[in-house]
């Protein structure tokens, strides 16, 4: 594992209390203290699936491996101003404690609805909400849409660092969007011999903004070529993400790889949803998931196939496991590899494909991390919540 950061606890509320003050952090704010600082987010995930393998940690449900809670609403409602059901229309409460050298706890909550892009809005507006521990008191809430995207960026680059290619060249990319840029960036920490990306997109301007993009941030990169199909995407490509978002319910209709596509070798960091053909789960390609638990919880809070509820790959994985056509030991869980327990890669040939879930947990690590950069360096603005509890 990388050299860690310095995470000692910043001074908390305790020897003020009863008086309670909590930090506000805007979105500048988040910047300002390194929200975007993908390098230092890549060494945090890292510590956090380490510290998931060893079990220091609880997130939602009785399990303590749920995603969250999530509000969804109907197709044609009966009470006039609740919304109708559209893509990715929810609301959602993700919880978690963390251990280890954060010792935080937290929430992320957010509502979504693809209509916001017309707007002019993204697609779900988040904040999140970050506790001391032990006595519950808020330290900070915070703008959490950049917080939760390098985050989620943040894991791939794990991914990479342990399981891509040592000299990968190449990435391909499916969906550019604001997972593939952060996917991207954290690729680049993980490994800086990348020169190429090939994107595949569904509208000019996106595909137009996300090339700029890569030629504005990122120079290393030679070649920017937009391709026809998931296809080209993928053929020739060391890495390769899929960062789409979509209906889910029929895994046929999910962006899918198929196998005589993929080069010896490569690695396939899945974000977003994913089908494999029968070539892919085979038994000489390693599946790997951000965290067994959570998709254990996945195949427990949703009926099976969870594949069309949830279309995350790792779902695909647990279904697979349930037809009795996998060995539950045939998903090897990221954090024992991060923490040694698990060699990964066997052969520098053999394909990798990674699922990758998103968990509160992360949000945590990398929200109390910005937030004690931002104590140190007095960003924010310093909130009072109650000198003397009315009801103590």
């Amino acid at each position: 594992m990388s050299e860690l950061l310095d995470r000692t606890p910043a001074p908390q509320q305790a020897a003020a209390l009863p008086r309670i003050d909590f930090r506000y952090l805007s979105e500048p704010d988040m910047i300002a203290a390194g929200v975007t600082d993908m390098a230092a987010c890549v060494d945090t995930m890292e510590e956090v699936l380490a510290l998931l393998h060893r079990g220091d940690y609880r997130m939602a449900g009785a399990n303590s491996d749920s995603h969250g809670a999530m509000v969804t609403f109907p197709a044609a409602p009966d009470h006039a101003g609740m919304p109708a059901d559209g893509p990715d229309r929810r609301f959602m409460a993700m919880p978690a404690y963390l251990g280890g050298s954060f010792g935080t706890s937290g929430v992320k909550w957010y509502g979504s609805n693809m209509d916001n892009r017309r707007r002019g809005l993204p697609r779900s507006i988040l904040m999140f909400t970050l506790n001391d521990t032990d006595t519950g008191a808020p330290l900070a809430h915070m703008s959490a849409n950049l917080l939760s995207a390098y985050r989620t960026g943040a894991i791939p680059g794990v991914g990479a660092r342990h399981l891509a290619p040592a000299a990968a060249r190449v990435v391909g990319i499916v969906g550019p969007g604001v997972m593939a840029r952060t996917s991207l960036e954290a690729f680049l920490v993980a490994r800086p011999t990348i020169d190429t990306v090939k994107v595949k997109g569904r509208g000019a301007d996106r595909l137009a903004a996300f090339t700029a993009w890569v030629r504005a941030e990122h120079p290393q990169i030679r070649t920017i070529e937009v391709v026809d199909t998931i296809e080209d995407a993928v053929r020739g490509s060391d890495i390769v993400t899929f960062c789409t978002s979509g209906e889910v319910g029929d895994p046929s209709t999910y962006p899918t790889v198929r196998r005589e596509w993929v080069r010896p070798g490569a690695l396939l960091t899945m974000p977003a949803a994913c089908e494999l053909d029968e070539g892919m789960v085979g038994p000489d390609v390693l599946k790997v998931v951000d965290s067994t638990g959570l998709y254990e919880a996945w195949a427990e809070e949703y009926p099976y196939p969870t594949h069309a509820t949830v279309p995350i790959v790792g779902c695909k994985f647990t279904d697979l496991v349930h037809d009795g056509a996998l060995a539950r030991e045939e998903i090897h869980d990221l954090g024992a590899i991060v923490d040694g327990e698990d060699p990964g890669r066997l052969d520098p040939e053999q394909i990798v494909v990674l699922s990758v879930g998103g968990m509160p947990v992360e949000d945590v690590a990398w929200g109390t991390v910005v937030y004690r950069r931002a104590v140190e360096q007095g960003i924010g603005t310093v909130l009072n919540l109650w000198d003397q509890p009315e009801l103590a």
